[in-house]
């Protein structure tokens, strides 16, 4: 179990904040906004009713003893970088921020944030890549050029062996695991034969999913 800060009782924070509660996490979430955190208050840790903009506020919160703190302040860059700041020189090993636009996310990144979301971005480009081809389920960018994809075995693969498929040489495809009936398959062998209701997960360049979107 992990310990967690929100900062931010938005539709994003909060959709964070109460999904890492029900996973059993310790989760606290933080807003100036009185009636947003009494609304969550039951479906978390604790909520607390905070000014991220005041200093001395900030750091009666013992940011110390969190694991992880996400940042899900969207309009609000000063709000932002005073929680990326405090989080970062309160020792937090992981600080998740986000983002509406490359400039804010590039200036949080200078204030110490390890990681940045662009939520919109993602959800339309995963938005793109599902309705551009029936099979694809999913795609996570995890750097510029480079995304994991989740996708159904196309009816080609069928009853074949994995080295059969010929993915790395033909697309660069590392399959990281398959996903059938409830149950994964890390690092699957060369002879992991596929079935129908598998699901691929797989890492490769978006210039190489959409050769195989095209072939498929």
């Amino acid at each position: 179990m992990k310990t967690f800060i929100v900062f931010g009782c938005g539709r994003f924070g909060s959709t964070v904040a109460t999904r890492l509660y029900d996973l059993k996490n310790d989760v606290v979430i933080v807003d100036y906004d009185e009636e947003k955190i009494d609304a969550i208050s039951e479906n978390v840790t604790e909520a607390i009713i905070c000014d991220l903009e005041d200093e001395k506020a900030m750091t009666e919160l013992a940011l110390k003893n969190f694991d992880v703190a996400v940042i899900a302040i969207g309009e609000n860059l000063q709000a932002a970088i005073m929680a990326v700041l405090a989080s970062k020189e309160a020792g937090i090993e992981k600080v998740i921020a986000k983002a509406p636009n490359y400039r804010f996310g590039k200036i949080l990144l200078k204030c110490g944030a390890d990681k940045i979301i662009f939520p919109e971005r993602d959800m339309g480009y995963r938005l793109a890549n599902n309705l551009s081809n029936d099979y694809l389920l999913d795609a996570n960018e995890i750097s510029k050029g480079y995304t994991i994809y989740d996708f159904k075995a196309v009816p080609k693969m069928h009853g074949k062996e994995i080295k059969d498929l010929k993915l790395r040489e033909e697309y660069n495809f590392n399959v990281l695991m398959i996903k059938r009936s409830g149950e994964n398959f890390v690092n699957p062998l060369a002879s992991f034969k596929i079935k129908e209701e598998d699901i691929l997960t797989v890492l490769g360049s978006d210039k190489d999913i959409k050769r195989f979107t095209e072939d498929n």
